[in-house]
């Protein structure tokens, strides 16, 4: 088990105060979501020490880079860390390869092999390139491989995908979704597009005017709609399924979670897909349907019932061990009696794997 990463630290400023206090957990991708100005960048760069920070802690495996008290304030070199910017940052002067070496020879002979990173992120036919003829998201990529050939204890990536269009976001997104399956160093990743964190997070945290009001493993977190960023047309959950077969007279694909099947109309080629689900496409049935079009039926109970505006509520149900949330009108509340308790099903209408929305 890798040793958390403990961060306290308090930003004072004439015109916005940081003041966070957070233990992460030493591996896997944790979100940082936020809409602009809620403190994610400045915090990225109080973690690498770019900002001068009035009072803290940070602890990264086991290395106090900050201790306020005790007088510790590492310099941003000395933190064993790599940060990802929103631009590339590559040396325009040097060839893909070069770039890439330049960080390599600075880094603990123990990481993560060249060969690897290169693998990883598909950079075999970019070497002899020059950096600057590279696409937006092949610059990317390049710096996401410097920053791994660091070999840090930490990677720090603030909004890579930010200046990119969408079609080069869904190309480069795959490829982050791979650090999390082939590497152990822990990452923070910053966003405020709740697609991208809900595509690679293990764990999130929700900031907002530069305090932390939620953190958590990812499913946990999501159902808190009483946090504004949370709820309203975002609200949804992730389930974590598993690929049982493909149906190709149909094209529908079967998924397995713990409540049940999903079909989906994609070839999904992952074996363990993660799935987005929003409350706006799930409604609820007293008995189940049989003249209907949508194919995902699933029987569900009744956790808890809250208010969403003066028409709606939200209603949290459990399937099998995994929830989910519907979004339905104060009279449908009403006139279906639904109440914590009730058993009923859910009909999904449609879910997003992997980044891609599919219809059900």
């Amino acid at each position: 088990m890798s040793l958390p990463l403990r961060i306290r630290l308090t930003l004072p400023r004439d015109s916005f105060r940081l003041h966070v206090d957070l233990e992460l957990a030493g591996q896997g991708i944790t979100g940082l979501f936020g809409e602009s100005g809620s403190g994610k960048t400045s915090l990225l760069r109080c973690i690498a020490g770019l900002e001068k920070v009035g009072d803290g802690h940070i602890e990264v495996g086991g290395e106090t880079w900050l201790d306020t008290d005790a007088g510790i304030d590492r310099s941003p070199h000395e933190r064993s860390l790599a940060y990802v910017f929103q631009e590339p940052r590559l040396f325009p002067h040097l060839s893909v390869e070069r770039n890439l070496h330049f960080a390599a020879k600075r880094a603990d002979s123990s990481g993560v092999s060249f060969d690897h990173v290169v693998e990883l992120l598909s950079l075999k036919r970019l070497l002899q390139r020059n950096a600057t003829q590279l696409s937006g998201g092949e610059a990317k990529r390049v710096a996401i491989a410097r920053a791994l050939l660091r070999s840090p204890s930490l990677l720090l990536m603030d909004e890579p995908l930010s200046s990119l269009d969408a079609g080069k976001q869904r190309e480069l997104l795959p490829y982050l979704d791979r650090l999390q399956a082939d590497l152990t160093v822990p990452v923070i990743y910053v966003s405020h597009s709740i697609d991208e964190i809900t595509q690679l997070s293990d764990q999130l945290v929700v900031l907002a005017s530069g305090e932390v009001q939620a953190v958590g493993p990812l499913q946990d977190v999501l159902l808190r709609t009483d946090i504004e960023l949370l709820g309203g047309a975002e609200a949804g959950v992730i389930l974590e399924t598993e690929r049982k077969d493909y149906d190709d007279q149909h094209r529908l694909t079967r998924l397995q979670f713990s409540g049940g099947d999903l079909w989906v109309s994609a070839d999904v080629v992952s074996a363990r897909p993660r799935v987005r689900i929003r409350a706006n496409d799930v409604s609820l049935c007293k008995t189940r349907p049989v003249h209907t079009s949508i194919l995902n039926i699933v029987p569900v109970v009744v956790e808890e019932i809250t208010a969403d505006g003066d028409a709606s509520v939200l209603v949290e149900v459990r399937a099998g061990s995994d929830h989910m949330l519907a979004r339905i009108t104060r009279r449908s509340l009403r006139e279906l009696g639904v109440a914590v308790g009730s058993q009923l099903f859910a009909q999904i209408k449609s879910v997003a794997v992997r980044n891609s929305a599919v219809s059900l």
